[in-house]
């Protein structure tokens, strides 16, 4: 029995069928549709490795069944530099060397982008205030501890993306 769903992926529409309604989006997108950047780390909702954007929303992919999403749209590492140029946070992340054996590192730059896009929209963005983005950051862990890195680069970012928002409206 095959369920159909129809998700738009980084930009592109696309048709599924599940063979089981338990899926869940993070296994549709590494083990059916080849987008292994997201990283199946806890497999629990603990880590964050496995965080994408769901209709611009940060979620732990693990604990979305992908039936329930249908129609969604959904950004993972690989929508975040079309055309092959960095998105600011990424490369913030490289400048301020917020990454050590980068398994999180997807996850932590899916939930950067998250946070980043929910301050502007409804204007409680963590500013430049580190222990903010620390806590916006919580549900991201790194065990090579490499969270110095990835504060001072989502500070980083925060700013550049404010920036060229601010040159864009001029």
């Amino acid at each position: 029995m095959g369920l159909s769903i129809t998700l738009t992926i980084n930009g592109a529409r696309r048709a599924i069928t599940l063979d089981d309604p338990r899926v869940t989006l993070l296994d549709l997108l590494r083990e059916r549709l080849d987008l292994t950047g997201t990283k199946k780390g806890c497999d629990r909702g603990q880590c964050g490795a496995c965080t994408v954007l769901l209709d611009g929303r940060r979620v732990n992919s693990c604990l979305a069944l992908a039936l329930s999403h249908d129609g969604a749209d959904i950004v993972t590492i690989e929508g975040v530099a079309p055309g092959g140029q960095l998105h600011p946070v990424q490369a913030a992340f490289i400048a301020h060397d917020g990454f050590q054996c980068g398994f999180c590192t997807p996850g932590q730059i899916m939930s950067a982008i998250g946070m980043i896009r929910e301050g502007q929209n409804w204007g409680s963005g963590a500013g430049d205030d580190p222990e903010r983005v620390r806590e916006a950051m919580s549900g991201n862990l790194c065990r090579c501890g490499a969270y110095v890195g990835i504060t001072e680069a989502v500070l980083d970012a925060q700013r550049a993306i404010a920036e060229a928002s601010r040159r864009d409206a001029a």
